[in-house]
This record gives structure tokens, C-alpha cells and sequence, in this order.
């Protein structure tokens, strides 16, 4: 007989191996996933892991991990935050979007102009709609009890409407012939984004992700405020004798979330993406919750899961071209990461028990 049975204090040997444990059963639930669709699965496999690092044109491969790697970071640092104060942010993919919109207003507001504070503006922007939109679930929650969870989630299809009403009509591009889209930011040299370093992938969005990793870090684990997050996240009845005020710690997680993934938007849409469009978001802000929890909600196991889930969008990519494997496959293959991770958190904190065994 299998039971469950509840661990005295959580498995710190299977805290850590879970991540590991979920990549590889989602390599070996992949692999057969590929061989149904009549697919070689150690060829995928390989394309998708190893040939965007050393295969052929790696170099440029290696570019693109950090232009995938940096929104994904930079979001999910935000996240991580909240989750480990259990505030629940599931809408950073509708931040992410209203801060896009924001910068990219800003920047066509002022066209032709060129100037050294445009971009600045532009982020200031964006970070600014990203925090309003962090805090509209904050205020519902806080004065009505409304769960974060439902309303976050809920602003993104509303995000995603507002995004497709801004690419057909106001920021559309007035020289661009009746199609939808704004006028492309890549040519527009005050609001770009560029690469810093050529070849490298590494543009002010990648920097912002690398210092959003470093603030985290200071955050949750040298300030009293990160004591009293994780105390609120762990024993929420002990967090008011700590000096937690659970209204401001709601609106300082959601608006903390919310501003890198405003961010993330603005130096998407300045850079890679280039311009605001009925398809502009990419389903970042979803990813980086699994981002966040493969990463173990730790700053420096974000950044790592981040460069990892990267690897699967430029793999998958080359997997569906090289391969004829359909977009959908590679979804899957990605959402079984989180599958597999959660199932292997469970026993985080519970074994199994089988006959009087433990194991």
C-alpha cells in the first residue's frame, strides 16, 4: 500500500534535485512525445539542447539565448518576490504588454525628435504602466478581498484587447500603408534599443535583468523588508508579530512584479520586436512563472532557468525548422517542465511511504 506522509520540515536534498529531476523527465516524456509524432527523439532532443550552443552557427545562436533569456530574468525576479510572500501575480504577461505600450507611446509621441532623454522616458513609462497595472488587482484585493489570482489573469485578455486597439488604431502607423503595426522603433535611433555589444545579444534589457537579479538578491536575503516577505510567505500568522502589514505587503509585491514586467515590455518592443503589433506579446510573462519556479524562486536559480528556457525557445524554433516538428509539440515539451516540477515538489515536502518503508 502507498501512502503519503507529511515530512517534519521540507527535504532539502529534494528542494534542490527537483529542478534537476524535472528537466530530465521532461528530456524522456519529450522524447517519446517525438517518436509519436514519428520524430527521431535523440535528434530533437539534440537540436533543441545542444545545437543552439555548439552546432552549426552556434555564435549567433548564443546571441539570441541572451535577447530570449533577458525579458524572461527580468519578469520572473519580479515574480518571485511575491510568490515567496504568497501573492499570487499570474497577469505579469498583461503588464508586460501595457508597459510595451506606454514606452512605445512615448517614443511615438515624440517622433521625429531625437534626444538623450527620449529612451529614458520611454522607460520611465513603462515602468510606471507596469506598476499601475501590478496594482489594480492590489487595490481590489486590499479593499474588497478580491483574489489577485482571478484579477491579474483576468487583465491580460484585457491587455491583449488594448494592445490590438492601439496596433489598428492610435499608435498605427501612419506611413504604413492601412496594415496594423506602429512605426518600427529599430529605425527610429533615440527610442532603439540596440545590442551594446555586437553579436553578443546583450542590450539594455539583458543589464536590466542582470541588475534585477543582483536587487532581488539584496532584497530577499540582506533587508529586513526580504525577512518579513519570506516570514509572510512561511508563517503568515507570525508575520504580524514581525512587523508585516498584509495591505502594504499585497501592494508592494504586485507593484514590484509589475514593474520589471513593464520594463521587460518597453525593451522588447524597442529592440527585438521593434515595433507595438496585434501579436506583439509572446507569452513571456507566462513562461516566467515557470521561470520563477524552476529557479526555486532564488535569484541566482532564476537567472540560471531563465538562460535554460531560453534555450528551449531558440531549440524549439530550430527543431520546428529543421525537423517539420509543429509549434504546438514544442509548447508541450515546455509546459512539462512546470508538470514535471511541480509533481516532483511534492515530495519537497511529503514522502512515500510504501509497506512501512519509507522512501
Amino acid at each position: 500500500m502507498i501512502t503519503l506522509v507529511k515530512r517534519p520540515a521540507p527535504s532539502r536534498l529534494w528542494a534542490w534535485s527537483t529542478p534537476l529531476l524535472a528537466v530530465l523527465a521532461t528530456m524522456i516524456a519529450g522524447g517519446v512525445l517525438f517518436a509519436l509524432l514519428g520524430k527521431n527523439p535523440f535528434e530533437a532532443i539534440r537540436t533543441i539542447f545542444w545545437d543552439p550552443l555548439f552546432g552549426p552557427n552556434a555564435a549567433y545562436f548564443r546571441g539570441q539565448l541572451l535577447v530570449k533569456a533577458g525579458p524572461l530574468i527580468l519578469i520572473a525576479s519580479g515574480l518571485a518576490v511575491g510568490f515567496r510572500a504568497g501573492v499570487w501575480n499570474i497577469g505579469a504577461e498583461g503588464q508586460y504588454v501595457i508597459g510595451a505600450i506606454c514606452g512605445a507611446s512615448v517614443a511615438l509621441a515624440a517622433y521625429p525628435a531625437e534626444s538623450g532623454l527620449l529612451f529614458p522616458a520611454m522607460v520611465l513609462a513603462a515602468a510606471i504602466g507596469g506598476w499601475a497595472w501590478g496594482m489594480i488587482p492590489a487595490v481590489l484585493k486590499n479593499r474588497f478581498g478580491v483574489s489577485e489570482i482571478l484579477v491579474s489573469l483576468m487583465l491580460v485578455y484585457v491587455a491583449e484587447n488594448l494592445l490590438a486597439y492601439m496596433a489598428f488604431g492610435p499608435l498605427k502607423n501612419p506611413q504604413g500603408f492601412g496594415f496594423p503595426g506602429s512605426r518600427n522603433l529599430q529605425q527610429y535611433p533615440a527610442a532603439h534599443n540596440p545590442e551594446l555589444i555586437a553579436g553578443t545579444g546583450m542590450h539594455w534589457g539583458v543589464v536590466a535583468a542582470l541588475l534585477a537579479v543582483a536587487g532581488a538578491y539584496v532584497l530577499m536575503h540582506r533587508h529586513i523588508a526580504g525577512f518579513r516577505i519570506r516570514v509572510a510567505g512561511e508563517a503568515p500568522r507570525a508575520a504580524r508579530f514581525s512587523g508585516v502589514v498584509p495591505a502594504r505587503l499585497v501592494a508592494f509585491c504586485l507593484g514590484l512584479s509589475g514593474t520589471p514586467a513593464g520594463l521587460a515590455g518597453l525593451f522588447e518592443v524597442a529592440g527585438p520586436a521593434g515595433q507595438i503589433t496585434d501579436s506583439f506579446n509572446a507569452g513571456y510573462g507566462f513562461t516566467a512563472i515557470i521561470v520563477a519556479f524552476l529557479g526555486r524562486l532564488h535569484p541566482i536559480g532564476i537567472l540560471l532557468a531563465g538562460l535554460l528556457m531560453a534555450l528551449t525557445y531558440i531549440g524549439g524554433d530550430m527543431a520546428q525548422l529543421m525537423l517539420q516538428l509543429p509549434a504546438a509539440a514544442i509548447q508541450v515539451f515546455q509546459g512539462m517542465l512546470l508538470f514535471f516540477l511541480l509533481g516532483f515538489d511534492f515530495l519537497t515536502n511529503y514522502s512515500i511511504r510504501i509497506r512501512g518503508a519509507l522512501a
